[in-house]
């Protein structure tokens, strides 16, 4: 760990501390994208079908095999944008907590990503090696790829970021640990800006649920 990312790692309480009182990277939204999961959530029989089946989708593991999302089916799927380098960065620890908690009902995809002020500059060797060495990190990273609605952007970002593809969410990633989260039927559960921590109530439930 280098001293930046041992500094961030420090006073990550406190970064995250500022950006919930000030609001900042904290919004989240259900299917109805204009009600911010105020005690209200869109019934399951109510929920936009996708045009494009999650199910279809795949990727690229940081280590070269490839990972079929038709194995997915029945789990919730939580999908992040991760980077080495980010005030956030120390979420993987929360990520890891979340995995280990609910793996039986609950996968995580890291898809780490150098999209935003160049915080993941390194190898997917090294991304590894920094997750794993300082988070435990156990489950699926994906190669290094591009999530923001640029040229290149990953399909299952694209799906993501798509309400032509997903069915109602078209917001790509604010920054670094946005979070996805999909249902066991392979639908578009809810957005989550990074200040959205991975072990809080909001996120969770909709886990349980």
């Amino acid at each position: 760990m280098t001293i930046k990312q041992k500094i961030l790692r420090l006073i990550y309480p406190l970064f995250i501390r500022f950006t919930r009182l000030t609001g900042m990277n904290s919004k989240r939204y259900t299917q109805d994208y204009q009600d911010h999961l105020a005690g209200r959530h869109t019934p399951d029989s109510k929920r936009a079908t996708p045009k494009l089946s999650f199910y279809s989708l795949s990727a690229t593991l940081n280590n070269g095999g490839q990972f079929s999302f038709g194995g997915l089916q029945g789990k919730k799927v939580l999908i992040v944008n991760t980077a080495s380098n980010c005030g956030y960065t120390r979420q993987y620890e929360d990520l890891q907590t979340l995995y280990e908690k609910y793996r039986d009902k609950l996968e995580i995809i890291a898809f780490p990503a150098n999209d935003f002020k160049e915080q993941e500059k390194g190898s997917d060797e090294e991304i590894a090696a920094f997750c794993k060495k300082n988070y435990g990190i156990s489950f699926p990273l994906v190669k290094k790829s591009v999530v923001s609605k640029t040229a290149g952007q990953h399909p299952v970002f694209h799906w993501l970021s798509d309400a032509a593809l997903n069915g109602w969410n078209n917001k790509a990633p604010r920054w670094n640990f946005t979070k996805y989260l999909i249902s066991e039927n392979g639908e578009l559960i809810g957005y989550f800006e990074p200040s959205v921590l991975p072990t809080e109530a909001d996120l969770t439930k909709e886990i349980l649920r």
